[in-house]
Order: C-alpha cells, then sequence, then structure tokens
C-alpha cells in the first residue's frame, strides 16, 4: 500500500523463504492449511473460494466485526501480546512519575475505569467543551475567539485539515500542507448521493448529532439546531470538494504558494493568526502547499457567510463526535450505533480492553512497540526479511529488463529508482521521545493530551527542517506495510511478520506466495499509475518517456475496465479507477514473487507437497491472505472510501491476469474464469 492510504498487510517471528544452510536440512511444510479449502468450488469456476472457503466456514462474522479476515486474525492474536505486555507494565510498583511504565500503565488503566468513566467523564466533556452562556448574547464569537484555538491545539477537525511533510516537489524538505477536510463522513459522496444507502446513512446522521448533541447537555431546540449547521456547512464543504479518485493525480493536488500569495489568493483566512494558535511565529512559514484550492477557498466563503453562532455548533460538534469514545458508556454506545452498526454493519462494540489497547497504540505507539519488539522479533527475524526483499528486488529488476513497453531509457532509470529504495525491516532505528507527553487519570484528557503532544511535535521536528527518512509512519506492532513516494521507502513492520503471511516453518513455494507478493506489491507501488511520477529522490516529476507513459496508460486501462465491471453487490460495481493503484501493485506484486520464487527453485527444487505442486501451493498461500468474512454494509462502505479492492476480487481479480496461475491449475477456456490471452493485463 501506498503510505497516503496506509493498506494492511501481515506475516511471523521469523523468516524461511530464503531457506539456505542448515534450514534446507530440515524438512519444511507446505504451510497450506487443507482445511481452509471448499473443494466443492472448481478452482477455474471461483479460485477464491475454492483456496479461502473453509477458512470462511471456520470463522463466522461475530457481532463484533464487519468483517474478520486474516488480517483480523492476526491483530487479535497481536491484542492479546499488547494486552499481556500492558499488564506486566501495569503490575510494576513504584514506577516514577514520568516514566514510560507510568505513562502506559495509567493511559490503559483510564481507558479500563468504567467507575470514573460513567461517573467523572461528563465533567471533563464539560470542561472541554467550556460553552457556558452558550447562546447568550456575543456568547458564540467570544467562544471562537477564546476556546477554539485550545481545541485546535488539542486536534479538533475544523474547516480543513493541515500538516507538515515532505514537499512532494522537493522531497528532502518539509513543507506545509493544506488540505480538503470538515466533514465528519470522511469524503463527499455521502452528502451528495442519493441512492437509498446513502440517504439512509445520512438520516441516520443526522439523528446521531442531535443525540450525541443532547447527551452532551445541549437541550433538544438546540442540538436540533447543532444538526441543521452541522449539514449544511459540511455539505457546502462536500460539493467544493473533490472525489476519492480525483484525490488520487498527485500533480493535480499540488499547489504551491508562498505566504505572500496565499494572503492574496486566500485572504479570506487570517493565515497569521491561525498558525500563532500553534504558537508558530509570523514569517516562519514561508510557504504551503495547497491540495485542492477550491475547498479552501469554500472555507472563505463559509467563514464570511456563516454566523459565529453556526460556526461555533460545527466547531462543538467536532469536539463531541471526537470524545464519545473517550467519555462515557452511553456516549460510546450513540458513537458505536453509528459508525459501527449504520455505517459497517457491525452488531456489537469491541470489549473495553481491546479499545483501551488501542489507545495506548494510538498515544505511545513506540514506547509499546519496544517492548512488543524486544519480546516477539528476534534479530534473526530482521536479518531473513532483509534477504527476501533483496531476491524481490532483483526479481523486479528482471521484470523491469524484459518489459516490452519500456524504452531502453525509461528501463535504466526505473532500475535506479529500484536500487536507490530504503528498506525498513521491523522497527524504527531510533525511539520516539514522549517526555513532554503528561498522562493523569482522565481518559479524555489523556487523548487530548496525546493529540497536542503530536502536534507540537510535529511543529517542532518538522517545519522548516529536512526530512528525516528514519521517521516511521506506523508503529511495530502494526499489522501493515507501505510504500511512501516522497522518500522511495518501503517498510514492514514486526507485526507483519507472522502467519499466515510468513511461516518459517514452511517452504519457499508458501512464503513467496503470502510475504513476497507483500513486498512485491509494496515495490511495484513505486512503479503505479502514481508512484511512477515520482524520481528515486522522492520527488514528483515526469522521468518516463512520453511514449511509455502513453503504453503503459493503455496497458493499465485493461485493470481500470476489468475491475469497474465486477459487480460487489446488486446494482453496485467496483470503482476500477479509484482502486486502480492496488489492483496494479497486486498484480505487480504476484508478477515479481512469482519471478523470484522461481529464482528460488533453480537452486532448490520443491516437491509435491500435500497434493500441491510447488506452483500451486504459490496461489494457495496468496489467496489465503485474503480469506475473509463481511457485511454488506461493510462492502458498501469500503467502496466509496478505499482504494484497495475487497478480499474477493483481490484473488479472483487478479487470478485470471496471471499466465502461471492457468499453467499451475491447467485453466482452460472451458473455465469460467478464463480470459484469452490477448485480453489480460500485460503490465509486469
Amino acid at each position: 500500500m501506498k503510505l497516503k492510504t496506509m493498506m494492511t498487510m501481515a506475516a511471523a517471528a521469523s523468516l524461511a523463504a530464503c531457506t539456505t544452510g542448515k534450514m534446507n536440512e530440515q524438512r519444511l511444510t507446505s504451510g497450506i492449511d487443507l482445511g481452509n479449502l471448499d473443494t466443492t468450488y472448481q478452482v477455474g469456476t471461483d479460485f477464491y473460494m475454492y483456496a479461502t472457503g473453509g477458512w470462511q466456514k471456520a470463522h463466522p462474522l461475530t457481532a463484533e466485526y464487519s468483517r474478520y479476515g486474516s488480517f483480523d486474525a492476526l491483530q487479535e492474536n497481536n491484542n492479546v501480546q499488547l494486552r499481556a505486555l500492558i499488564d506486566s507494565v501495569a503490575a510494576l510498583k513504584n514506577t516514577q512519575e514520568g516514566s514510560i511504565e507510568q505513562k502506559i500503565a495509567d493511559l490503559y488503566r483510564s481507558a479500563m475505569d468504567s467507575v470514573r468513566l460513567n461517573t467523572e467523564s461528563m465533567q471533563d466533556l464539560a470542561a472541554f467543551l467550556a460553552c457556558d452562556g452558550y447562546r447568550s448574547p456575543g456568547a458564540a464569537q467570544k467562544w471562537i475567539e477564546e476556546v477554539w484555538p485550545r481545541m485546535m491545539r488539542q486536534g479538533v477537525d475544523g474547516l480543513f485539515s493541515l500538516y507538515i511533510g515532505a514537499d512532494e516537489k522537493d522531497s528532502k524538505n518539509n513543507i506545509v500542507n493544506l488540505f480538503q477536510g470538515g466533514m465528519t463522513l470522511g469524503q463527499k459522496d455521502y452528502y451528495l448521493e442519493n441512492d437509498e444507502n446513502t440517504m439512509r446513512i445520512r438520516a441516520a446522521y443526522r439523528k446521531y448529532i442531535v443525540d450525541l448533541a443532547q447527551h452532551a447537555g445541549f437541550a433538544q431546540q438546540d442540538a436540533e439546531t447543532m444538526c441543521e449547521d452541522v449539514m449544511r456547512i459540511e455539505t457546502r464543504l462536500a460539493q467544493a470538494s473533490k472525489s476519492m479518485t480525483e484525490l488520487r493525480d498527485a500533480e493535480a493536488n499540488y499547489h504551491k504558494y508562498s505566504m505572500e500569495q496565499m494572503k492574496s489568493e486566500f485572504g479570506g483566512i487570517d493565515w497569521q493568526a491561525y498558525f500563532a494558535v500553534f504558537g508558530v511565529k509570523a514569517g516562519e512559514v514561508k510557504d504551503m502547499v495547497v491540495g485542492q484550492p477550491d475547498a479552501i477557498h469554500e472555507v472563505e466563503k463559509i467563514l464570511k457567510e456563516e454566523s459565529a453562532e453556526a460556526l461555533q455548533n460545527l466547531y462543538l460538534w467536532h469536539a463531541i463526535d471526537m470524545a464519545a469514545n473517550y467519555i462515557d458508556d452511553e456516549a460510546r454506545a450513540l458513537s458505536f450505533d453509528f459508525y459501527g452498526k449504520t455505517m459497517s454493519g457491525k452488531a456489537e462494540d469491541r470489549p473495553r480492553w481491546k479499545r483501551a489497547v488501542s489507545s495506548v497504540e494510538g498515544c505511545l505507539g513506540e514506547a509499546l512497540g519496544q517492548l512488543y519488539v524486544a519480546r516477539y522479533f528476534p534479530p534473526q527475524a530482521k536479518e531473513r526479511m532483509e534477504k527476501l526483499v533483496k531476491n524481490l528486488q532483483v526479481a523486479l529488476g528482471e521484470r523491469i529488463k524484459v518489459q516490452d513497453w519500456m524504452s531502453e531509457e525509461t528501463k535504466k532509470v526505473a532500475q535506479d529508482k529500484l536500487d536507490a529504495f530504503y528498506v525498513k525491516v521491523g522497527y524504527p532505528n531510533k525511539w520516539r521521545d514522549y517526555s513532554k507527553l503528561v498522562i493523569t487519570d482522565s481518559y479524555l484528557n489523556n487523548i487530548l493530551a496525546s493529540n497536542e503532544f503530536d502536534i507540537q511535535n510535529m511543529i517542532a521536528e518538522k517545519l522548516n527542517k529536512p526530512v528525516d527518512k528514519d521517521e516511521w509512519h506506523m508503529t511495530p506492532q502494526t499489522v501493515n506495510a507501505y510504500y511512501n513516494p516522497t522518500t522511495n521507502e518501503i517498510c514492514f513492520p514486526a507485526g507483519i511478520l507472522q502467519p499466515p503471511f510468513f511461516d518459517m516453518n514452511a517452504d519457499d513455494a508458501f512464503n513467496y506466495g503470502a510475504i513476497g507478493v507483500v513486498i512485491g506489491h509494496e515495490m511495484t507501488h513505486g512503479f503505479d499509475d502514481q508512484g511512477s511520477k515520482y524520481d528515486k529522490e522522492g520527488n514528483l516529476k515526469q522521468w518516463w518517456k512520453p511514449e511509455d507513459t502513453k503504453r503503459f496508460e493503455e496497458r493499465i486501462q485493461v485493470m481500470r475496465t476489468f475491475h469497474d465491471n465486477i459487480e460487489v453487490l446488486p446494482g453496485l460495481h467496483a470503482n476500477g479507477s479509484f482502486t486502480l493503484g492496488e489492483n496494479i501493485a497486486d498484480h505487480g506484486g504476484l508478477m515479481v514473487s512469482f519471478q523470484a520464487f522461481e529464482n528460488a527453485l533453480k537452486e532448490m527444487p520443491l516437491d509435491t507437497l500435500d497434493g500441491f505442486s510447488p506452483q500451486q501451493r504459490f496461489f494457495l498461500a496468496y489467496a489465503n491472505v485474503w480469506g475473509q468474512n463481511i457485511r454488506d454494509e461493510e462492502i458498501r462502505r469500503r467502496v466509496k472510501q478505499d482504494p484497495h479492492q475487497l478480499g474477493k476480487w483481490r484473488v479472483d481479480g487478479q487470478m485470471p491476469h496471471i499466465d502461471a496461475w492457468y499453467e499451475a491449475f491447467h485453466i482452460t477456456e472451458e473455465d469460467p474464469m478464463f480470459i484469452p490471452k490477448e485480453a489480460r493485463v500485460q503490465v509486469w
């Protein structure tokens, strides 16, 4: 996955995919759990169900989940491990005030203390909202001037989003980046589309606003007014915002301005006052990149045209909505009823301890990660993973050489970019310093303090400073992986290095089919329809020859059209443009990892095991990574918001385009999944 979209992946506490030396003296298993199969399905009719149908039957959806798959199963295991680590810290006596141990223990306790949450947290909320005298003459404007700046520092969403990160056209240096925002529902479709399901969600959102505002202490009439103000302003923002597909175009979302130009082009916003809220002095912000100028112009209009009372209502709502998960059980239930049940189809909330573990991860992630790595990630695992990554780099280089759509000049530059990949495995080289974060016994205040700490840390570490390539954008325990185009890096946290993604007891067929494809996927992101627009230094720059780009676009159109035609639910189709980058990366990951696997077979041939050839086990291992059960509501949500295809179509949408799959399972034109060779994707 690309860093901007954050795709999840997973794998084991040690790597056997580079089976050399003494490891080859062992009798490695196939790694394939035959119970995961459902042989009532035919390989060439529905490979996904053939490979994962047994797993799905053995892992029915529980009330807690809207989707339960291999990733979730691994995360459940990680949750247990993390809870044990936190419990061991909490059991320590006489921990020093301000120590990491004190912070982890007290944050966890504040999340678990249901008695305090249900008796005292509403006082914390009242102090946070600070809206005594609400609706008194002039109170709204005074609140905006005095309270709203403090909320901004505590991470409450306003009308747009801002962060400090790499300048995409000067990737060695950080810059202030401004993006569209202010939409509680995340993206514009929920406000503007009028199909039955979207209108149902909007109606439920209205009810949620009124119910939660009343629970927070507002009278019914005031809560209803707040709802109208929120819906009107957020809909205005949605109308001016870009779609999820439009946001994928990096060049179209890059507009650099000097501060003087910002004051001229976006004069409806007092930028000096805005940055002063965060302690940034006049003149410190010299340049900004505005992702979506139309959305920021709409913010100017909203600030001019909406009343102080309406703006206060919007800001209060964003604060109340954020706080709902960190106060009493009734507020949490209202939040879950909307986001969990209505949006995703879940029937039951996660137990309190899982939510508490998640909060510790969110606030003290690298501190917890140090404990996790020490206990669960041995040094040899990191070494072996790095070797496997190198094998995949060699294979991708070989794939680049044989592409007839690439000119020799572009191939050379592509190889240079591949050679320049910055590989991160397991955990950071340096750990984050949490000494300035203060943790107390108030859950809400701890979350607010953590938000403010993160914002101030971002300013201190990044404003007017070069990019730190050693920074990690995931914690070591995360079940995930990413490619970051501006640093040209691929990252595989320790949490991904476990079954079903990597199994030290399984042979190369399994490990190349699972974690190998994950690695290849992330590498391919550097050359997909967006990653290919960044050079080896991470700069947004055209480095392909125009005719190569044209041939590439023609070939990936096959992928776009194929996925556009997939009907994921009756009347609902996948979005081939929105998911294009991830689909290309899946295709490339399969092609590159299979190449690396064939290279490994030349040195160490494998036998048929459990009735399957090595090549068949490769594809079965890949399919099992995506085994899952999912509710219809979650399918609809993901089609709108997730740039990754659904699990089923990451398998059945990819196999028909992989020649080696046809050969491994003897697929012929008599099989329903068969696609003529000339109609298949021909990229990697």
